[in-house]
């Protein structure tokens, strides 16, 4: 089969939302050469509005924002990917290599603070995709939301696997003399050629424990997500990834079991067969287990944790490393009582 070097996806499923059909087809051949893959392309929108209501009681945040869509990490199984479509692209190989910038994000932010009547509360980065993904590097999106949080005096979490986020230490620093920011680390597998696979262009597993490390030698509080959790691949890792954390500086953990909803089931399904041809069907058979003989779930409360035998031993060993590794939450929480507005809404952002 071909191969289209660094990304995770290697087709492009049907857009269901397109008037345009296109089929499923394979990576065009001048995207196909040794030590090249399909270079991103950055496409500027300027949205309406970016912080998000999360209906979701399953993760653990109520607000969310999202500074790209679509991200370049690559991760063959990105429930994100299903949000793609919408917007008139494939959830694979489109999902990673045609990115939305929200140029007009902090603005945006900044105008949703100054609202009068807006209470605080946690407003987490990502959730949908990446808020360092490697764009970021260029763009410095999520850089100037954190300035803007920052300003505000306004509590703000982070949830990445990329290690880009130590380039911003001064803003969170920063958010940190006011308990105004939390940091999660994703962590899938601590086997560095596996997660090239997995998730091409996500910072090495070196990486992000060194940031780990770096963040919490600063104060600021950071715990690991081992998610996600894939029966038949890493689900043997639970108990050393949560050690490992530990030892870096982490003070919690949490996780989530794979679902293959809608795309994600036909991108992970080639992703299989092209990097664990041997292991495909036990994968996904595994993976079924864990959600009612599907291996896509929407149900609320289920979805994330799974049910069924292999599912409840995934949630028993991960009890058992927190158990011994992470006995306590040290995080001190988000601080909601410094938010100020400013008086002056018309003030302008210099980033």
């Amino acid at each position: 089969m071909q191969h289209v070097n660094g990304r995770g996806a290697q087709i492009n499923p049907p857009d269901p939302f397109s008037q345009i059909y296109r089929e499923q087809m394979e990576p065009d051949p001048e995207d196909i050469s040794e030590g090249k893959y399909r270079a991103s392309q950055f496409i500027e929108v300027f949205p309406k509005t970016i912080v998000n209501k999360v209906k979701s009681p399953d993760v653990g945040m109520d607000y969310s924002i999202n500074a790209y869509q679509g991200c370049e990490h690559g991760c063959a199984y990105c429930y994100a990917r299903n949000t793609h479509p919408y917007w008139g692209y494939s959830a694979g190989l489109d999902f990673e290599s045609k990115i939305m910038v929200k140029k007009n994000a902090a603005d945006l932010l900044h105008r949703f603070l100054s609202n009068p009547k807006w209470q605080a509360s946690p407003i987490v980065m990502s959730g949908n995709t990446d808020c360092y993904q490697p764009a970021e590097s260029k763009f410095k999106i999520t850089r100037s939301l954190l300035k803007v949080f920052a300003d505000f005096r306004h509590p703000t979490g982070i949830i990445t696997k990329n290690a880009l986020i130590l380039r911003d230490l001064d803003v969170l620093t920063q958010l940190n003399r006011d308990r105004l920011v939390h940091v999660v680390i994703s962590i899938t597998t601590l086997d560095d050629e596996l997660r090239s696979k997995l998730e091409p262009r996500t910072s090495t597993i070196k990486k992000r424990l060194q940031a780990i490390a770096i963040l919490a030698k600063e104060g600021i509080p950071v715990s690991v997500m081992v998610a996600p959790i894939i029966p038949g691949i890493n689900e043997h890792e639970v108990m050393e990834i949560v050690r490992i954390a530990s030892l870096m500086g982490a003070s919690k953990a949490g996780f989530t079991i794979v679902r293959l909803n809608g795309d994600v089931e036909t991108v992970f399904s080639d992703w299989l067969e092209r990097s664990l041809p041997d292991r495909k069907e036990k994968v996904l058979n595994k993976i079924a287990s864990c959600h009612g003989g599907k291996v896509g779930d929407s149900r609320f409360n289920t979805r994330m944790k799974g049910e069924g035998k292999i599912a409840q031993v995934i949630r028993d060993q991960f009890k058992l490393a927190v158990n011994k590794y992470m006995p306590g939450d040290t995080r001190p929480a988000l601080n909601t009582d410094l938010y100020e507005r400013y008086r002056n809404p018309q003030m302008l952002l210099d980033f």
